[in-house]
């Protein structure tokens, strides 16, 4: 320490001090660290600490009146204190940087796990630097799981060449196998396979056993992390591998609470083909994160069927991002203007309520993606975030920053920047673990309002357009907020349709954008996203009023951005009200009509129902359709043997409710209020409810006892 002063005076008030400090032991915590002040140094950096944690390690510190930064310096030591390498500058940290700046924090990363290390923290004020803090030492945490213990013991090849290789596909296949192999939690299985004929595998891990089914999986609430779109951003990737170890093998027990309440869905890589040439696309160029929504493409096509079977309720899309002055973790909610305003507040609250201020204790810097002022981050439906917002998913893109930039100049060294990257990641997917864990009952809450507002079909359509993501909270950890692409009035609809009606070319026609040979029609990407389709006697119809609502215009109008085809818009045919029976022959629509009477769809003919009311019964036998959402019956509802899609969806019934031997997809069931039995037998396939419950003011009867 170098003596500021030297007078007697200086050395009597130390040496009282001491002295008093020695004399009250009962005081002896707040007493020493008075002793530290009054022997530090000037703007001398105080109460530094270092935790340790997986592949990285939180300093936190008393912070300097006036610093403008601070400097982190990193010291290899051996066991005795002596430097074993050269001491370096690992980080800065910067007042604007997190959310608490009155509590500093930084998470050093990029070492090898398991050695020791000094640590020492400087302030700067400007640009002179301020006395380093007394050193603090430490161990830091060797790569997770027991040596002795067979699974723990499994390590990727990322992890065994220490971030100098990434995981070859041979080698993933294997490590995937064996943790399938070793662990009852844990199912791996095949959704599809790549344009080249790679397996794209995902884990299913739930405890003691994952469901059986994927509807079993699906009434869990699982949560999904997708790790590795674009091949050359294979960070993520490796801290899916490590996190699917870390889930299938750990005795934690708060961590089996989780997984024995829910199911981790993790898939590390979707673009195997991209991944084994280090390119952004897939074999044919096609940048996979284009076409979540068009589905043109074999991975992404497999992706959206598993969402469709699987239901995750949240999920994190794993990216890297090359601006090196941004923060170290990047985060955007969906921001299509279609997506429900439930699922874009809880995903916001998610990353912003969440991941900023845990990000604040653990010294992550987690800020929106586009915070210093890039245009990224738009609406476009295409881009998974966005797919799967309009899907109803809480979720949010995770951006790895690339290169260490200004504040970790330490990555020039290429191992380094890795590991700090993976496990920044493995960070993050585990605070989402968490973050799902404690916010399930939000989250579910604000996945069935959507269910139910899109079912409704109220509301315009934005064709193309972002909600504003603001500067917030302030000081925002990052410059500016991502920009906005507000619609244009030729990208809004205001009066949306009942249905689109598309003909037999369009629908089943052969397609030419999508690879040779495996190119797939509209009815067999329709199917995949899983929505109703009527088949009527001149083409088939897509009704509006179903969950996915939001998305379904963005494929098949002509006005849509990206579009499939331009399919003729039905309009409603009565929004008024009609009083006495009335009878339905052919395809008819009503919205926010009044009907005095009661209502029979004749055989073959389609009913669409939103926001309505009925005063009698409602019969729908052997229709080819019938889609009753957000509306009241003063009456029974039954809809037999009706050939094609059954959707009721957030109606209040004061009568019976019977959904009997229909013979199309599974009749949806979901969100409704009924004022008598609900009975449901003879269906082809049991109905479903996406996990939005019914209130039944009397029995339910078989296939809808569980409904």
């Amino acid at each position: 320490m170098r003596y500021r002063r030297t007078t007697a005076g200086v050395f009597s008030t130390l040496l009282a001090a001491i002295l008093a400090a020695t004399s009250m032991p009962a005081q002896a915590h707040g007493q020493t660290a008075a002793m530290a002040q009054l022997l530090a140094e000037p703007n001398q950096v105080q109460d530094l600490t270092v935790d340790q944690a997986d592949g990285y390690a939180t300093l936190a510190w008393t912070p300097v009146d006036g610093a403008t930064d601070y400097q982190i310096e990193r010291t290899p030591v051996a066991e005795d204190g002596t430097a074993t390498g050269a001491s370096v500058i690992v980080g800065v940290w910067r007042p604007n940087r997190q959310v608490n700046n009155t509590e500093p924090t930084f998470a050093d990363a990029g070492f090898a796990p398991g050695n020791r290390f000094q640590w020492r923290v400087r302030a700067r004020l400007g640009t002179a630097a301020q006395p380093y803090s007394a050193p603090v030492s430490g161990t830091t945490n060797a790569h997770w799981g027991n040596l002795t213990i067979p699974g723990q013991n499994l390590r990727t090849q990322w992890e065994e060449t220490l971030g100098a290789q990434y995981t070859s596909d041979v080698n993933e296949y294997a490590y995937t196998a064996a943790i399938d192999e070793l662990s009852e939690r844990v199912r791996v299985v095949e959704i599809g396979r790549t344009i080249n004929n790679r397996p794209i595998n995902m884990f299913v891990i739930g405890y003691p056993t994952p469901p059986a089914t994927p509807e079993a999986v699906a009434a869990t609430n699982p949560l999904l992390v997708n790790c590795n779109v674009h091949g050359n951003e294979p960070g993520d990737r490796e801290a899916c591998f490590i996190m699917a170890r870390q889930l299938a093998f750990t005795d934690d027990a708060a961590t089996l609470d989780r997984l024995s309440k829910t199911t981790m869905l993790i898939l590390p890589t979707i673009n195997g083909d991209g991944r084994a040439a280090n390119s952004r696309g897939n074999s044919t160029g096609q940048d996979l994160n284009r076409d979540y929504s068009l589905i043109r493409q074999p991975e992404t096509h497999a992706f959206v069927e598993m969402i469709r079977d699987y239901r995750p309720i949240a999920s994190y899309d794993g990216h890297e991002y090359g601006n090196a002055n941004t923060g170290d973790l990047p985060m955007l909610p969906p921001r299509h203007q279609n997506v429900a305003q439930g699922i874009f507040d809880e995903s916001q609250n998610m990353i912003e309520g969440h991941m900023y201020t845990q990000g604040a204790r653990d010294g992550w810097w987690a800020c929106p993606y586009g915070c210093t002022g890039a245009s990224v981050g738009l609406g476009e439906e295409t881009i998974l975030r966005n797919t799967l917002g309009l899907k109803n998913v809480v979720n949010s893109l995770l951006e790895l920053r690339s290169s260490g930039g200004p504040t970790r100049p330490d990555e020039s060294n290429t191992a380094n920047n890795r590991r700090r990257k993976t496990y920044s990641a493995l960070w993050t997917f585990n605070q989402f673990f968490t973050y799902h864990g404690n916010s399930v009952t939000d989250i579910t809450r604000a996945r069935a309002e959507a269910i139910r507002f899109q079912s409704a079909n109220t509301g315009r359509i934005v064709f193309r357009g972002s909600r504003p993501i603001p500067a917030h909270p302030a000081p925002h950890p990052g410059d500016t907020p991502p920009p906005v692409d507000a619609p244009g009035a030729d990208q809004i609809l205001n009066q949306p349709p009942c249905a689109y009606k598309l003909t037999e070319a369009q629908y089943n026609g052969a397609r030419t954008d999508g690879p040779a040979g495996r190119q797939t029609t509209v009815a067999q990407r329709l199917a995949a996203h899983g929505w109703k389709v009527i088949k009527v006697a001149d083409g088939y119809l897509v009704p509006l009023s179903q969950p996915e609502r939001g998305l379904v215009p963005l494929l098949l109008d002509g006005q849509a951005a990206e579009g499939l085809v331009d399919g003729e818009r039905i309009a409603p045919t009565l929004t008024g009200t009609h009083n006495g029976p009335l009878t339905v022959s052919g395809v008819a629509c009503l919205a926010g009509a009044t009907v005095r009477g009661p209502i029979v769809v004749r055989p073959g003919a389609t009913l669409i129902i939103n926001g309505s009311s009925i005063n009698g019964p409602v019969e729908a036998s052997g229709a080819a359709g019938f889609v009753l959402t957000a509306s009241t019956v003063h009456g029974p509802v039954n809809a037999t043997g009706v050939r094609g899609p059954v959707v009721l969806v957030d109606n209040k019934t004061n009568g019976p409710v019977n959904v009997v031997n229909n013979t199309g997809v599974a009749p949806l069931v979901a969100g409704n209020t009924v004022n008598g039995p609900l009975s449901c037998t003879g269906n082809t396939r049991p109905p479903v409810n996406l996990e939005v419950a019914n209130s039944v003011n009397g029995p339910k009867f078989s296939q809808c006892a569980r409904l």
